[in-house]
């Protein structure tokens, strides 16, 4: 799989930016702030309609426009395809695919498959579990294209009883008072004057589609873990073996199927119901879980130093392509201003690891820190213009 072509209008910095990209090695070279991972990012954006910097589109969107396109054509086993996505913020996006309409933008979602690495990697080790739930499902979409749906199912129904849990809180309390709009929402759902009159029917869709999802993180864990281990060790052969665990507000072992999953998690709301009123939360589910990372006997977060904190965020995405490649066709490897957070030996070995991928794409302020390994394409970005040089 590579990309052929990647067209931008009104996305970040550039009004209009149109680019011819090739299988092998592309590096794009020039100051920071100067637009490099806008371009990258973009890509990225149309493999998992999100964004590795931001959590919502609106600064997707050049600043004075109303909307940003993004174009890229996909070249897999010889067929080409045409992916454009039409960036609305505070409204629906838009997506066709080969110039036709296609219903929901999600559709389009595993037509590109990308693996990217950034400094903002480093927060799946020292960060919150929030960004490593993030790995492990964004990892589950590009394998599964489905699981999309799944986590906009299980977020939807988390949404609509955390506004159940806060409106039975304040009821509680004495009153109808402060978040208005939750509670005229949970009062609507519920369709009566008690704000719990449906919570049951809330927690068995959130047991549904959370037991669904955790048993792909499950099953995904296991499957991580030696591939992790393996990169962890090329990266960085002297530092004690890296290990995941999967952490979850329930206590779950891998292989439970997901009836006993569904049925552990009812049980589970219903142990913490009133704890749930009171806090106004849901306290149970994948939400809650985390992703342990340990470097030996130690948790990583907290005891790893700078380089091994990096040799361990550069091994889970490592871990994330040999998985998508043993599924079928490599994955296009972007690395976004890697290489000058590395030392040298760490910057050697990991060009090495994935010199031979089909397509590679650099950003770098300066062409010295692109490895010999991986000199290939370059273009020049600077003040707005990506002209290529090589």
């Amino acid at each position: 799989m590579h990309v052929a072509n990647l067209s931008l209008t009104d996305f970040r910095s550039y009004d209009t930016v149109d680019l011819g990209l090739e299988p092998g090695v592309t590096a794009f070279v020039g100051p920071n702030g100067q637009g490099k991972t806008n371009l990258v990012e973009a890509l990225g954006y149309v493999a998992t309609q999100s964004s590795h910097r931001v959590a919502n589109d609106g600064p997707l969107v050049r600043q004075g426009a109303a909307r940003a396109i993004v174009r890229a054509v996909v070249v897999r086993e010889d067929r080409r395809a045409l992916i454009e996505l039409e960036i609305n913020p505070g409204k629906a996006n838009r997506a066709r695919l080969n110039r036709s309409p296609v219903s929901r933008p999600r559709d389009v979602v595993g037509l590109l498959r990308t693996v990217l690495f950034a400094p903002e990697d480093l927060a799946m080790v020292k960060g919150d579990p929030s960004e490593r739930r993030r790995y492990l499902d964004d990892l589950l979409v590009a394998r599964t294209p489905r699981f999309a749906g799944v986590r906009a199912d299980y977020d939807r129904v988390l949404k609509q009883r955390g506004a159940l849990l806060r409106t039975a809180a304040q009821a509680r309390r004495g009153g109808r008072s402060g978040r208005r709009a939750d509670n005229d929402a949970a009062f609507a759902a519920a369709g009566a004057g008690d704000p719990l009159s449906t919570l049951e029917v809330w927690d068995a869709h959130l047991a549904r589609h959370g037991a669904e999802l955790l048993a792909a993180r499950l099953e995904l864990v296991e499957a991580l873990r030696p591939l992790v281990a393996a990169s962890y060790a090329a990266l960085a052969p002297n530092s004690a073996p890296a290990a995941l665990e999967y952490r979850g507000s329930l206590s779950v072992e891998a292989g439970t199927d997901r009836a006993t999953l569904e049925e552990r998690l009812r049980a589970g709301l219903l142990e913490v119901r009133t704890s749930e009123i009171e806090r106004g939360v849901t306290l149970i589910g994948p939400h809650r879980d985390d992703l342990f990372l340990g470097l030996g006997e130690l948790p990583a977060r907290g005891y790893a130093s700078h380089g091994e904190s990096w040799s361990f965020a550069l091994a889970l995405r490592l871990a994330a392509y040999d998985l998508l490649r043993a599924d079928g066709g490599d994955p296009v490897l972007i690395l976004d201003d890697v290489f000058a957070e590395l030392d040298n030996q760490r910057r050697g070995r990991l060009a090495e690891i994935v010199a031979p991928a089909e397509q590679v794409l650099i950003t770098a302020a300066v062409a010295a820190d692109v490895p010999a390994e991986l000199v290939g394409a370059r273009f020049d970005v600077a003040e707005g213009s990506v002209q290529r040089v090589r």
